[in-house]
């Protein structure tokens, strides 16, 4: 059986407050690591140069936050797809999917979710299940928030067949770079079994995401919206 993490109720003392902070205080994404060290080690070989050390001190804190890796909750349910990001809900619409996912030429439901520089920008599973294909294409870097860019943009796509064999409906996952992101990560591979709101990817500095749904599919987010990666529900499949 899988431990529980240590909650800062768990321990007294010191152990106390480092439960504590580790609690509150959110955890730097692995790939954000060299941008956060780099500055980080320059600000203390420089601290006789105070402006130096200053500058790289602040580089060091913006690369941490913009790499933070906070803790969530997924909600509990079959069938259940999940923002796979932080942001603003961009676009509620219907489009016809990328090619490279393999969900037919007709229009589905989708969401597209738009991640600015100050949001956490790694991305979740939005619907557990099996990976059926990933592929990067190479492409343009407009603003993210542009509905050409759904298009146009770099964009590594990942389609997911739900279920816990696989064989449920399928959702289609876009990752798209935007106007200052030069890097999308994706970390899963074709034939892996996802788990609802595991951490799976990041993009590069300013993005979009967006989602594409199983036809029928009623959308229970608005335009406008925050959404919170793995917390918020976008659709109930059952």
């Amino acid at each position: 059986m899988a431990r529980r993490p240590a909650q800062p109720d768990d321990r007294t003392g010191v152990a106390h407050l480092i439960d504590l902070f580790n609690a509150t205080v959110p955890p730097v994404h692995r790939r954000g690591l060299p941008f956060v060290a780099a500055p980080a080690a320059i600000a203390l070989l420089g601290r006789r140069h105070p402006w130096l050390a200053r500058s790289a001190a602040a580089a060091a804190a913006a690369s941490a936050l913009f790499f933070r890796h906070p803790s969530r909750v997924p909600p509990v349910g079959a069938g259940l797809v999940v923002a796979p990001a932080d942001g603003a809900v961009a676009l509620v619409d219907k489009a016809v999917p990328h090619p490279e996912l393999g969900l037919g030429d007709q229009p589905l439901p989708r969401v597209c979710i738009f991640l600015s520089i100050f949001d956490v920008h790694v991305q979740r599973v939005p619907a557990a299940g099996r990976v059926v294909s990933i592929e990067h294409k190479p492409g343009e870097f407009l603003s993210a928030d542009l509905p050409e860019a759904s298009t146009a943009n770099e964009r590594t796509s990942m389609t997911i067949a739900t279920g816990p064999d696989g064989t449920g409906p399928q959702v289609g996952v876009v990752q798209i770079a935007g106007l200052l992101a030069r890097r999308i990560v994706n970390d899963a591979s074709v034939g892996d079994e996802l788990v609802l709101g595991d951490t799976y990817g990041l993009i590069r500095f300013g993005s979009r995401v967006d989602v594409y749904l199983p036809a029928g599919s009623v959308p229970k987010v608005s335009v406008g919206q925050r959404a919170v990666g793995a917390e918020t529900v976008l659709a109930d499949l059952t």
